[in-house]
């Protein structure tokens, strides 16, 4: 059985290996990894799933501005363990924390990923046509969701973080070596 709940202090080594093994090591390097660098993601949306005490899938959402004075969350990395693909976990992930951020409400999500995937949980293009990420990304990736309706109207401008900074302990090795080869 597998269970979803929020993540631990335990959960970083194995978050991590899963990460590593589902996007590689170039994963730091993405423009949506400096949204998420040095922060803490979004109090109650860092959700990790286990099976018989081992962490099989991940998802976090973080605080992010979309545009100027307009709070947004930015989801990811959506991770599952690659032997248990298509067996549904990432969508029982996706719903629990869409739901678990609408419940304490938060009024739209941002993430870079799969179009034609995402779009089954309402995520629209159109929604982040207007708005921009700090570095490369493409633009048909670039996807938007309203939790509460009218949240993403009108938005535009540049996606900035917002969270709350994490303790200097706490920034992963692989982030300060992302922010080096960026260099």
């Amino acid at each position: 059985m597998i269970e979803i709940r929020e993540e631990h202090p335990s959960d970083v080594a194995g978050r991590e290996r899963l990460l590593d093994a589902c996007f590689g090591p170039s994963r730091s390097a993405k423009t949506s990894e400096r949204l998420r660098e040095g922060r803490l993601p979004a109090r109650g949306l860092a959700l990790t799933a286990t099976r018989r005490g081992r962490l099989v899938g991940t998802v976090r959402l973080w605080h992010v501005e979309a545009g100027p004075a307009r709070p947004a969350l930015l989801l990811g990395p959506l991770a599952v363990e690659p032997a248990i693909h298509g067996q549904g976990l990432g969508k029982v992930m996706m719903h629990a924390a869409l739901g678990r951020a609408e419940a304490l409400g938060h009024g739209a999500v941002l993430l870079v990923g799969d179009a034609p995937y995402y779009a089954r949980f309402g995520f629209d293009p159109d929604l982040a046509a207007d708005l921009w990420l700090p570095g490369p990304f493409e633009r048909e990736r670039f996807l938007g969701l309203e939790l509460r309706e009218g949240a993403l109207a009108g938005a535009e401008g540049l996606v900035r973080p917002t969270g709350i900074p994490a303790p200097a302990e706490a920034v992963p090795v692989v982030a300060a070596e992302a922010r080096r080869r960026a260099a």
